[in-house]
Parts: C-alpha cells; sequence; structure tokens
C-alpha cells in the first residue's frame, strides 16, 4: 500500500513541476465585445458580440456573420481561417464560413444518418471535424463532405469540459483526464484532470486553467507548469505561438511568455 502511495505522488509530482513560466506583459487594451474568437499571427482579431461573429484585420477592414435563426453561437473555431466553424448546440448544428465570412458549408446533424448528438467540435484537417457524441460518449472524426466517421475513440467515463484541435493532434479534457489523439485516431497521452476545466493551444502547447490560474504544458512533455501572472479576472485565455492573451471582459492583456 506505502509502494502505491510513494508511486503516485512520485507521478504527481512528475506531472506538475514547482518551476513556473514567467510572462511579461507587453500592453493591454480596451475591448468591450461578447467573446473573442482568436487572433492570430497577423493580428487578425475574430469575436463575436451581440450573437454575430466579427473578422477585424489590422488595417480596420471589418466583416461579420449572422444568423439569428439558429439561435446563440455556442462555439466558433478560427484556427483555419479558410474553414471557419461556427456551432450551435441548441439546433444541433453546424456552418462553416470561407475566410470572407461567407457560408461554405452547413451541417445539420438532427437529419444527417446517422444521428449524432453534438456538444463539442472542433476543426480537423482535410474535410473533417471533431465532434463529441454526447449519446455515445466519444469523440469522433467526421468527414462532412462524405459524411463518414473516419475514426471513433473509446466512450470515456466522465462529463467533457473542452475540446481543441490542431491538423496534427485533438485534446479532450474531461472531468478526469486529458486525453490527446493524434490525426490517425490513436490515443497518444492520457493524464489525470487535477482540476483544469479549460484549455487553449497553439503549435502543439496548451494552456490550461485551473480555478483563476493558468499552467503551461509544452508540446511532447507532459510536465505542467504554473505561469506567473498578476492577479486579475481571467474570463477568456487564448495562446498564439507564445504570446499569451487574457480577457477580463473590459480588457484585453497580451503577454509574452518566457518558455524555457
Amino acid at each position: 500500500m506505502k509502494y502505491i502511495l510513494y508511486l503516485f505522488l512520485f507521478i504527481t509530482t512528475s506531472l506538475y513541476s514547482q518551476d513556473t513560466i514567467d510572462a511579461t506583459l507587453i500592453n493591454t487594451s480596451e475591448v468591450n465585445v461578447d467573446h473573442i474568437v482568436g487572433i492570430d499571427n497577423f493580428d487578425t482579431f475574430y469575436y463575436i458580440d451581440d450573437n454575430t461573429l466579427y473578422k477585424k484585420t489590422n488595417d480596420g477592414k471589418s466583416l461579420n456573420f449572422s444568423n439569428y435563426q439558429l439561435g446563440n453561437i455556442s462555439s466558433a473555431n478560427t484556427f483555419n481561417p479558410l474553414k471557419i466553424n461556427l456551432f450551435y448546440q441548441d439546433f444541433n448544428y453546424v456552418i462553416i464560413l470561407d475566410n470572407r465570412l461567407a457560408e461554405i458549408f452547413k451541417l445539420d446533424f438532427n437529419v444527417i444518418q446517422p444521428y449524432k448528438n453534438i456538444t463539442h467540435i472542433s476543426t480537423g484537417f482535410d474535410n473533417t471535424l471533431w465532434v463529441f457524441n454526447v449519446d455515445l460518449q466519444q469523440l469522433e472524426l467526421y468527414d462532412y463532405k462524405s459524411n463518414t466517421t473516419r475514426f471513433a475513440a473509446v466512450p470515456v467515463q466522465s462529463s467533457v469540459l473542452d475540446l481543441e484541435s490542431d491538423y496534427n493532434y485533438c485534446w479532450l479534457l474531461t472531468e478526469n483526464y486529458l486525453y490527446q489523439y493524434n490525426y490517425f485516431g490513436s490515443m497518444i497521452s492520457k493524464l489525470p484532470n487535477t482540476g483544469f476545466t479549460e484549455i487553449a493551444k497553439s503549435n502543439g502547447h496548451l494552456i490550461l486553467k485551473q480555478d483563476n490560474s493558468l499552467f503551461f504544458k509544452p508540446k511532447n512533455n507532459d510536465t505542467i507548469r504554473a505561469i506567473n501572472l498578476p492577479k486579475l479576472l481571467i474570463n477568456q485565455f487564448l495562446l498564439t505561438n507564445e504570446t499569451l492573451y487574457i480577457y477580463d471582459l473590459e480588457k484585453l492583456h497580451k503577454y509574452q511568455l518566457k518558455i524555457k
């Protein structure tokens, strides 16, 4: 029994390192929107306000898209700016937009066979979406052009909190574990969740939120380190390369992470 306890303590200490990551404040700007969706390397700003998706470039040009018939936008993903996806969970519906915010594809999971009851979606490679089918409690890689499921994971045993992906990987955060899958559908890591509720990603790195604190998990490494930040309300957080954005509903704080 003591051996098992010591082993558990060793694993926990290895995963959650005492080392911390410093964050240097670059600037703070006044922002008043409902939800920030993303900020890319060119400072293109995507956000939701009054149930409308906006795209604002650094030269001041702005585009917008809305569909009030589908209710509130549950999530938006701009990882692939040529195939932006909007998820309307109340209607089990997804709209995919191009870089001009024009509709290029619609997905009504109520009529698609087999039926899928979706709670989370994220961008996949090619013409795919990572979707979580709550009826089956499983993550699926869905090809919306051919209406086929390329991959279905083993069902999870706890509630899903968040889902993030890029072209190579997908991260599924549940109440019990943080899972990572590659684009072939193979699970490549499974870490215990010790209180994280949200995740953000960039270039394979992860930011995890626990209460009002943020933690950093580097690519190809299971060590999780706390980020040194001043006391502020973390309503939203985003990661672009090594730039961390924190939104407190009034101001957008931009930090440079010092990743060793």
